[in-house]
């Protein structure tokens, strides 16, 4: 059915946009392309995106070297003295129960739980000195909000939680980047698995498109089953990727042509489609679903059993192997979640009680299995060059067991949440190799040197893409706002 819209900003989702490519992709019955496909066609129709870069400085070490990004987000928020800032010679209200055990970089030391990764830290950098200091409680959906989008929210509700994600929320860190840098290939730009943004009842906080629309959402990829299931993965569906049984190649570029007809007959829709170069990017979204790149992605059976095993044939293994398959076909953005809902047991990483047990069986040997995996892989491809690798928590956890810092009981066995000081990794595309950026204090409390915002780390993403933290964006309100308000820390490029 044609949908002709009336004036400029009424009958539409996003009302401060001007016609949109919702509209567009609603002439001529291309409806049919399903929802995501949708929304990869009216994101690729826009080739030339209304934000105006400010006066910051742009080139210098690592600017434009990145083309994919692979943003690996231990939610929950892991225990940096238990993992890979170990301290030595402290009292057991401090101490970590792992023993520290020597790396590929000379004197810098991991805990016993990450083996795997010692052998291959001289493949990016440590940022020990991750650090900032909240808005109110130390909750989990206001952190997240903050390294998802850069900004702070303003409506926290007196236990700490946001309000459900709305159309007026800051963009997603790969929203931004995936409409400023366009992807070339038919493919699909932004791809978010195995499992939504969460804490509680407060699902996706961060990690939408916001203000710019829901043509620039990730396509969100969450297999049946719960948290604990492990076989998830197995059972990847894209149906939205395929052509209906009744649907043929033939017969869909039939109905290319009939739209143009309806086009021609049409002046005030033509000339509305003309500025989009609609043709060309009809065409590319035909070439996604008739030539199933983007099924073959997904197929993680095409992988050789062994590097399945390699990466580990639980949810999050498979979900970083996956993320190097979509890379590899042309995906701009993968934002792999972890597995674990925060605020919970088993393999979270929000460690308030029972950390010793948890974190030796259960998410420790995870994020070593899997994340090692990626980065030799990644490297052995020759994909590690064109490919930054982001892997952190929203906070780290506090220097003193069973100290409450966010409202929460912890047990002697405990550590409550922590964001004065906390340790990220990145690699890949000109980052430095076996660089140790920053320092902790001796008790891993507050950074010694060369303290990083996770503003900056998001202002470093962007510079690694060519664009400038500082671009300026136009929001629900038609306010200009700046991608973030942070300068990149350059010294991580080689």
């Amino acid at each position: 059915m044609i949908r002709i819209p009336g004036g400029l900003n009424t009958d539409l989702c996003d009302t401060h946009a001007k016609l949109t490519r919702r509209d567009l992709v609603r002439i001529g019955g291309s409806s049919i392309l399903g929802l995501s496909l949708g929304q990869m066609l009216r994101l690729n129709a826009q080739a030339a995106p209304t934000a105006t870069a400010s006066a910051g400085i742009s080139g210098g070490p690592g600017w434009g070297k990145a083309k994919s990004v692979i943003m690996v987000y231990l939610q929950g928020g892991p225990s940096h003295l238990d993992l890979w800032d170990p301290k030595e010679g402290l009292n057991d209200k401090f101490a970590s129960v792992f023993k520290p055990i020597s790396t590929k970089i000379a004197g810098t030391k991991f805990t016993e739980i990450l083996p795997g990764l010692a052998k291959v830290n001289d493949k990016f950098t440590m940022i020990r000195s991750m650090s900032y200091t909240p808005n109110g409680l130390f909750n989990h959906t206001a952190a997240i909000y903050q390294i998802m989008t850069g900004y702070t929210t303003d409506k926290v509700s007196p236990s700490g939680q946001l309000e459900p994600p709305n159309a007026k929320d800051f963009p997603n860190f790969g929203s931004n980047i995936i409409r400023l840098k366009p992807v070339t290939e038919p493919m699909l730009p932004f791809v978010m698995l195995p499992r939504p943004l969460q804490e509680s009842n407060v699902v996706g906080k961060g990690g939408s498109a916001g203000f710019l629309g829901k043509a620039y959402d990730p396509y969100t990829l969450f297999p049946e089953g719960d948290d604990l299931d492990m076989k998830k993965m197995e059972r990847i569906k894209t149906e939205d990727l395929k052509l209906p049984q009744e649907v043929f190649a033939m017969r869909l570029e039939r109905r290319a042509k009939l739209r143009n007809a309806i086009e021609e007959s049409m002046p005030d829709i033509e000339k509305a489609t003309a500025q989009y170069n609609l043709d060309e990017y009809y065409q590319r979204a035909l070439n996604l679903i008739v030539s199933g790149r983007a099924r073959e992605a997904f197929n993680l059976s095409a992988e050789d059993d062994k590097l399945r095993d390699k990466y580990g044939r639980n949810t999050f293994g498979q979900s970083l192997l996956l993320a190097r398959r979509l890379v590899e076909a042309g995906t701009r953005v993968v934002e792999v979640i972890w597995p674990k809902v925060a605020n919970s047991d088993n393999h979270s990483w929000d460690h308030h009680v029972g950390l010793t047990d948890r974190m030796k069986t259960k998410s420790g040997p995870m994020v070593d299995q899997g994340l090692s995996a990626l980065f030799e892989d990644l490297d052995q491809r020759g994909l590690l060059k064109d490919t930054l690798v982001v892997c952190l928590g929203e906070f780290g956890r506090s220097p003193e067991k069973g100290l409450s810092t966010s409202g929460n009981s912890n047990s002697a066995d405990g550590r409550d949440h922590w964001p004065y000081c906390y340790t990220s990794i990145i690699g890949g595309a000109g980052i430095k190799r076996g660089y140790v950026h920053g320092e902790s204090d001796k008790t891993g409390s507050s950074p010694k040197l060369d303290p990083v915002h996770p503003m900056e780390l998001l202002a470093t993403i962007y510079h690694a893409f060519g664009i400038d933290p500082e671009t300026i964006v136009y929001n629900h309100l038609n306010q200009p706002r700046e991608l973030v308000k942070a300068k990149a820390v350059t010294k991580l490029f080689a």
